[in-house]
């Protein structure tokens, strides 16, 4: 059985914690390298990027993390998850990984009073609408090569991808009742 950590530095990771459990998946925080390297993927919760970063710093996860992924680890970004794993940002802070070929606007949507739900269609998900909570939210501005969009709004924006290992949503899954992202990412890890 394969074990994902869920990065408990700050944000929301209780929730993807007992999303996975729901799925009978081993799911553990993940806080220091020690326990980086005990899990078989990743998710990186939805939360404040500029902590999430200066906490990744203080606790000497940033270069295990890379590392990890090189060697082929997959880690799922949600919302400020999604900033974090971005190769390139709109503005200058805070520093994300580099590991996604995206370039990411942080709270393209506007301020915490301008956050909504939409149902969008997923066609890697299967059939039927999935329930998005958007957040102060990001979005993908550019896509680089060997990167697959999973999701758009309406008026096209882009609000996940996949590249290889790497899945991104500038939404929630983890507030919704519906587990189809996180068993897809279960697989991923799984196929890995």
């Amino acid at each position: 059985m394969v074990s994902i950590g869920v990065l408990a530095l700050q944000g929301d990771f209780a929730e993807h914690i007992g999303m996975l459990q729901r799925l009978g998946v081993d799911a553990r925080e993940v806080r220091l390298p020690s326990e980086l390297c005990k899990v078989d993927g990743l998710i990186i919760p939805g939360g404040e990027s500029t902590t999430i970063a200066k906490l990744l710093d203080r606790y000497e996860i940033t270069s295990p993390l890379t590392e990890q992924v090189r060697q082929g680890m997959p880690i799922w970004g949600t919302c400020a998850g999604m900033i974090m794993l971005a190769k390139e940002l709109e503005d200058d802070r805070p520093e994300p990984l580099g590991l996604l070929d995206i370039q990411v606007a942080r709270n393209a949507f506007g301020r915490q009073v301008d956050s909504f739900e939409v149902y969008l269609e997923i066609p890697a998900l299967g059939d039927g609408a999935f329930h998005a909570v958007f957040i102060r939210a990001p979005v993908v501005t550019k896509v680089g090569l060997g990167v697959s969009v999973l999701a758009r709004l309406q008026d096209d924006t882009v609000v996940a991808v996949q590249q290889d290992g790497l899945l991104a949503t500038a939404f929630h899954p983890e507030l919704s009742e519906d587990t189809r992202f996180h068993e897809y990412f279960s697989e991923l890890v799984s196929k890995a």
